[in-house]
């Protein structure tokens, strides 16, 4: 089995602002705004509530609910209106796709989703950044694969549930893939009515990638046992030995600025299991 971290969400260039942590613990992912896509975020909910005034009160109004937005990874069955067959699903494309079947991703991985996210008081009904507080890298989501399919190479009448997604709306190419969920998650040590797919609710700290006090989110703390050191292979993108510090009873880790997917084999880090029964609990 491979566990990749995967980037997503509002970023410093893509969305300008942090995804917000509620005041309760409550993780609200914010897919990123793009003019290429159909779907717009007051189409969308969290909760039962909608988007846009989320989106328009922490951008101080730069995004509203008329903007579109680029809905991958789709893994909450309440965000938007389903077709009968809905799963959870996630689309690649360009280098990216390219760096995840070169790694060989395919059926039963796991790809674990992190963002940027910051702590939000409610303040006359509306979420606002809390000053001071720290910018993280928190894991908010999972998917396990149960198919890799090309889109090119799907036919008009596959997958009818699936036709809004952005990767499959627009107009296709040949690295463009979508990574569609099993129903149910198939990891020894957890419960077998689980979802292959979905969002993990509240904050906890074995969730916090950033390590603490951290002035820069990049920075990671991590097991100790993510470091590559006498390992045959490292977490992509961070095999540069540099980049790893010891620490007690952890590592910690710069974490490359660029780069979407990071992938870790569990072959090699057999400890990596019990890591990812631990997140999905």
């Amino acid at each position: 089995m491979k566990i990749v971290l995967s980037r997503k969400g509002f970023d410093s260039a893509t969305g300008g602002f942090p995804s917000p942590i509620y005041p309760d613990g409550r993780m609200c992912y914010l897919p990123i705004p793009s003019l290429n896509d159909r779907i717009r975020y007051g189409a969308l909910k969290w909760h039962g509530a909608s988007y846009g005034p989320i989106v328009k009160s922490l951008t101080q109004g730069r995004l509203t609910g008329r903007d579109t937005v680029h809905l991958d990874p789709d893994i909450d069955e309440g965000t938007f209106c389903r077709k009968p067959g809905w799963r959870g699903i996630f689309g690649q494309a360009g280098p990216a796709a390219a760096h995840l079947d070169a790694e060989g991703v395919g059926r039963g991985d796991i790809f674990l989703y992190f963002g940027w996210y910051r702590q939000v008081d409610i303040i006359d009904g509306r979420p606002v950044y809390c000053a001071g507080a720290p910018d993280l890298h928190v894991i908010f989501g999972w998917l396990q694969v149960g198919s890799v399919r090309k889109v090119d190479q799907i036919v008009p009448d596959e997958i009818q549930w699936a036709r809004y997604h952005p990767h499959l709306a627009r107009k296709s190419e040949p690295t463009n893939t979508v990574y569609i969920a099993r129903r149910k998650l198939s990891v020894s040590g957890l419960p077998n009515g689980k979802a292959g797919y979905g969002h993990l609710g509240r904050i906890r700290p074995n969730l916090i990638l950033t390590a603490p006090d951290s002035s820069k989110r990049s920075l990671w703390r991590l097991p100790e046992w993510f470091h590559p050191a006498g390992r045959s292979s490292a977490l992509t993108y961070h095999a540069d030995s540099r980049r790893w510090r010891k620490g007690r009873n952890c590592v910690f880790l710069r974490s490359v600025g660029r780069g979407q997917e990071f992938v870790l084999d569990t072959e090699d880090y057999p400890e990596a299991r019990a890591w990812v029964q631990d997140i999905l609990k």
